[in-house]
């Protein structure tokens, strides 16, 4: 079972960590999006050894910042900018899931809101 994700007054929803979106990817905007792909391909990945819950949409940043520790290994302090690029993409990554769970939350209100309205 999954993780309830949330405040207290967010669980009358029912969301949980590992949930697939139940609205469709345009519900609640005006324009298209465009779904989020990894840079890097699985096999790429699996040849560099990185372990599998590495494997999200900053990979990319991680292979540059172990190949740079690999090139300079006893001075891995050279390696701060691919470092700070990797935790960069990562924090935004963290920020868009978010965003994508609060999106998810309003539009699971919106539809309590309307089916109370209806009846």
């Amino acid at each position: 079972m999954g993780q309830i994700l949330g405040t207290w007054n967010t669980r009358h929803l029912g969301l949980k960590m590992d949930d697939k979106p139940t609205f469709g990817e345009t519900a609640g905007f005006k324009y298209s999006r465009t779904k989020r792909a990894p840079c890097v391909e699985e096999n790429h990945l699996i040849s560099a050894k990185i372990p599998p819950k590495y494997r999200d949409y900053c990979a990319h940043c991680l292979l540059e910042y172990n190949a740079c520790r690999y090139k300079n290994w006893p001075l891995p302090y050279k390696c701060a900018h691919e470092k700070h690029n990797y935790l960069n993409c990562e924090k935004d990554d963290y920020v868009i899931r978010m965003k994508e769970f609060e999106r998810e939350r309003r539009l699971r209100e919106r539809e309590i809101r309307l089916q109370k309205t209806k009846a």
